[in-house]
């Protein structure tokens, strides 16, 4: 099953597939890192995600080409969003939506979610209050590289 997206641009003209990340994504994993958090996970964080049974990692493909990816991880009765990422030229695109709606419905609705996101990522608060996803409080300084807060957001 894999979700399917189109996108009109001269960037990317195949359509975007939703798959199972794999360990042979890793290197593009970590290059689509790099460039989008200040302090990147290790290859090591993402090699223990995929190890977990109980996880839902998913890349989201143009051909060959790896656009995003995100890593979700179960932890008794919930689910936590870890970590999601889309190449920066390929943002804007729907590429995380897709991400975010094949996570919702590989989860089969069984748990509520939770996750934390920088305060000043309004663009990504966007997008999660698109999906059903409601603020429940704050954790300061949550951030090492700048001590920025988090927004602890849940969906049920």
């Amino acid at each position: 099953m894999s979700e399917t997206l189109h996108k009109e641009s001269t960037e990317l003209t195949q359509e975007v597939q939703v798959r199972r990340l794999a360990y042979s994504d890793l290197p593009a994993v970590i290059s689509i890192e790099r460039r989008s958090f200040p302090t990147p996970w290790s290859l090591a964080m993402f090699v223990l995600e995929l190890s977990k049974p109980s996880g839902i990692c998913l890349a989201a493909c143009a051909g060959d080409q790896l656009l995003g990816y995100v890593v979700c991880s179960r932890y008794d009765q919930v689910w936590h969003l870890m970590n999601i990422a889309v190449a920066p030229e390929h943002r804007g695109a729907g590429v995380a939506g897709a991400l975010m709606k094949r996570l919702i419905s590989e989860s089969q609705g069984t748990l509520p979610f939770t996750l934390e996101v920088r305060v000043s990522n309004h663009r990504a608060i966007g997008m999660y209050e698109r999906f059903g996803f409601r603020s429940a409080g704050v954790r300061p300084r949550y951030y090492h590289d700048n001590g920025e807060d988090a927004l602890i957001m849940w969906l049920d």
